[in-house]
């Protein structure tokens, strides 16, 4: 007397390929990324970063076109006086804004969301450690914010490559575009550090965007009122202009702009060539250790913070 089987034999094991633990942080940060692009507003935010490129393109293009028009002979002599790591530098400074509002967007309610949701109950009693998941979430909000920047800008250096280079695009700075490569990780790895640090103090995404959002904006209005008593200052003791100077970048903003500077060696420059005085002059390059170890700093310390409120416990709303 045969018995029929108790197995399903029209089952069969896996047999495909097997990523090795090291890439449990990748789960996550294409799941992230994933959500982001599929948002519009992300692209809508993206465009506008670039605004400035844009513009600058637009002028570039008809003030060549104009001067060709009415016969005058020569190199352009607007374009002769473009100092373009400056104009990359303005680039990169005129985007902050729009930077700051996509880190809102897809960084700052991470780990608040899934506190809110006890989604760290599943994601670490799987074989995911802490590290895999802060990683993967930093990641998430890295890469993304990264293609925000280089984007426009590589946009407009081809542009520029292409169709300026008998106007000193190569020869000002031979190394711009390794300057420029740079420069790109700058701001998303600040407002990925500092987003996710935030982030995992709080429980709800709306409530920790509010506080990035009090902490970049009143920055940003200390930055204005220093500048206000820099242009209508007379006459100051040095020692207190260079310590306005310093304290000019002690802003979200100002932070990622100083490491710019010191990145392309320049405190920038009027684009159109008007008369300069104290009241339009760029405050000066910031001292390269103060800054580059308040930009390590900030981070490492979000981190921190992020990686030690990451708790696989239940949260019971009040």
């Amino acid at each position: 007397m045969s018995s029929a089987p108790i197995a399903d034999l029209t089952y069969r094991n896996y047999d495909g390929p097997l990523e090795p633990p090291m890439y449990r942080w990748w789960a996550i940060a294409k799941m992230m990324m994933r959500l982001s692009i599929k948002k519009k507003s992300f692209w809508v935010f993206g465009s506008l970063s670039g605004w400035w490129y844009f513009i600058l393109a637009a002028i570039f293009y008809f003030t060549e076109t104009i001067s060709a028009a009415q016969g005058i002979p020569g190199p352009n002599q607007f374009l002769l006086r473009v100092v373009w790591k400056d104009i990359f530098l303005d680039g990169f400074s005129r985007s902050q804004l729009f930077l700051f509002i996509i880190a809102l967007l897809i960084g700052v309610g991470q780990i608040a969301n899934d506190n809110r949701a006890n989604a760290l109950l599943v994601y670490l009693s799987k074989p995911c450690t802490k590290t895999d998941y802060l990683i993967g979430k930093w990641f998430g909000i890295f890469v993304p914010l990264l293609c925000v920047v280089a984007g426009p800008t590589l946009l407009f250096y081809g542009y520029c490559a292409m169709s300026y280079r008998h106007y000193g695009f190569f020869t000002q700075d031979p190394w711009l575009i390794l300057k420029l490569l740079v420069l790109f990780p700058i701001a998303p790895a600040f407002h990925a550090s500092v987003a996710l640090g935030i982030s995992s103090l709080f429980n709800q995404g709306r409530i920790a965007g509010a506080v990035y959002s009090g902490i970049y904006f009143m920055s940003d209005f200390f930055t204005l009122a220093i500048s206000v008593i820099m242009q209508t200052s007379s006459r100051p003791d040095p020692h207190v202009w260079k310590l306005l100077n310093t304290v000019f970048y002690f802003a979200v903003d100002g932070i990622q702009i100083a490491c710019a500077k010191l990145l392309l060696g320049t405190r920038g420059s009027d684009l159109f060539g008007g008369p300069r005085g104290r009241l339009t002059t760029p405050p000066d390059i910031p001292s390269a250790p103060l800054f580059i170890a308040l930009y390590l700093g900030i981070c490492l310390l979000s981190l921190w913070i992020a990686w030690v409120r990451i708790r696989a416990v239940e949260v019971v709303g009040t």
